[in-house]
This record gives structure tokens, C-alpha cells and sequence, in this order.
């Protein structure tokens, strides 16, 4: 049976990950897909695994995540608070750094709604004279 040390959500503009940190060799996947696979992106991953590196334990945990909704940068971001909240979750002594770096906080902007009788959030029509 296999037995999660630590559990955290993370969230992002729309996307919500589900964090499993078990014991292991450093096996990082997201939607049973290796991580660099799944963000092909270079910047994007390295965001993914910040926690891992700030708190120095690359290769001490396998890292399961389900991540759904939203686009590839705010599933990075998701990913990212997850595994944060979840180092936090095993360790104290981790949340000092991660709080210092700014991994444990929500990232609050969310895209504005549309309003009526504007193409779009902020965006007007074209105006015509004549």
C-alpha cells in the first residue's frame, strides 16, 4: 500500500492541483505524464519544481499531481502552490524559505468578466462619428 506523507492544493487563475508527496527517488509526475513532458515549456517546469529547489529535496519524494482545468501557465502555477503547501505540510521547518520566496501564497489575479456593451473586460466597441 502505498502512503502519502504530505497532501496539498494548489490553485491558479482556473486550474486546482491535487498534490500526493510520497517517499521515493525524485519520480515527478503530472497526469501520470514525466513533468517536462507534460509542460513542454523550459520556464514553465522549472516554476513547477521551484519548491523542490528553494527547500533543497530534489530527489528525496515522488511527487504525484493531478491538475485540471485552466491553461499550461496557470497549471505550472497550481502545480507549484500545491507542492509548496504540501513540503510545508511535512516539514515546519521548510515553510519559513517557501514563505520567504513567495510559494505559499495564492496568486490572486483571475481574469475580469466581460461587461455588457464592451467587446470585452476593458476592450469598447469602435466609436463612429458619422
Amino acid at each position: 500500500m502505498v502512503r502519502n506523507l504530505g497532501i496539498g492544493t494548489g490553485r491558479r487563475k482556473c486550474s486546482v492541483a491535487r498534490v500526493f508527496l510520497r517517499e521515493g527517488t525524485g519520480k515527478y509526475l503530472v497526469n501520470d505524464i514525466e513533468v517536462s513532458k507534460y509542460f513542454k515549456i523550459p520556464e514553465l517546469v522549472s516554476m513547477a519544481t521551484r519548491p523542490l529547489a528553494v527547500t533543497a529535496s530534489e530527489n528525496k519524494f515522488d511527487i504525484l499531481i493531478t491538475v485540471t482545468g485552466g491553461g499550461v501557465n496557470g497549471q505550472a502555477g497550481a502545480c507549484s502552490h500545491g507542492l509548496a503547501r504540501a513540503l510545508a505540510q511535512i516539514d515546519p521547518a521548510n515553510q519559513v524559505s517557501l514563505r520567504a520566496n513567495g510559494l505559499l501564497t495564492r496568486d490572486p489575479r483571475m481574469v475580469e468578466r466581460k461587461k455588457y456593451g464592451q467587446r470585452g473586460a476593458r476592450r469598447r466597441f469602435q466609436f463612429s462619428k458619422r
